[in-house]
């Protein structure tokens, strides 16, 4: 990813250096609306989104974090003697990460991943990070993947936000929209925008409690809790099967 494509990194540089920010999400249906913006990716454990605080208690060992953004998830694992792995395909968010002082911070996607990082006992993608897995499809594959670079009791901590959580008709007439064309309802296809920057397309999977059950299901990987509002923001702890 170029610099003039990296809109999400350049917002996160750009609130490092003390800048004001207002982050933009551009959904293929023309709908535009604003983020909860970058502040909240450099948030201390006190201020984190409902459920994040209690999942973190569940990271054990070696982690993944996957789609770290400015790196407040590995900086809290850091502290707290966990040897961390931090994951994004924005350039300027890890270069962000480095500069706060994560250790090993790396530009990759999440399709990139595999054994070459070794094994790991923890995966997280906190963050509403479950989005990151884009599809249905794209979601059991990944999710066989990573089963195979975790160890015998790993464990994969995700955060989701319940798409259905909402009565207003815009979204539930993009929800209609995307099952029309065969998509779930969340699958969101955005683009992130910052000052003159485009990031390029991308899809975006949210989901509901339920929907993220049968989507695991047959993956090697069972939830075993929820935590958090199940019908807002939430969090859900992958065990093994």
């Amino acid at each position: 990813m170029n610099p003039e494509e990296d809109a999400f990194g350049q917002g996160m540089l750009a609130y490092w250096h003390g800048d004001p920010v207002t982050e933009i999400i551009e959904r293929d249906d023309g709908h535009i609306a604003t983020s909860a913006g970058p502040a909240i990716y450099f948030a201390p454990i006190e201020e984190w989104l409902m459920g994040e605080a209690e999942a973190i208690a569940y990271v054990k060992g070696r982690v993944l974090d996957i789609g770290c953004g400015a790196g407040r998830h590995a900086l809290y694992l850091q502290e707290q003697g966990h040897e961390v792995v931090a994951t994004d395909n924005s350039p300027l968010a890890i270069q962000v990460c480095r500069e706060r002082g994560v250790k090993d911070a790396r530009v990759i996607g999440i399709t990139a991943l595999d054994r070459s990082l070794g094994q790991f006992d923890s995966i997280i993608m906190l963050g509403n990070n479950f989005g990151l897995f884009a599809s249905f499809k794209r979601t059991c594959w990944l999710l066989r993947r990573f089963r195979g670079m975790t160890s015998s009791d790993g464990r994969i901590i995700v955060a989701s936000t319940n798409v259905y959580a909402t009565e207003d008709p815009v979204h539930l007439a993009y929800h209609e929209r995307n099952r029309q064309r065969g998509r779930m309802s969340g699958q969101i296809r955005c683009r992130v925008r910052f000052r003159q920057y485009k990031s390029p397309w991308f899809d975006y999977l949210i989901v509901s409690p339920d929907e993220m059950k049968t989507i695991v299901a047959g993956t090697g990987w069972q939830i075993s809790q929820f935590l958090g509002d199940l019908y807002g923001r939430y969090t859900a702890i992958m065990e093994k099967v």
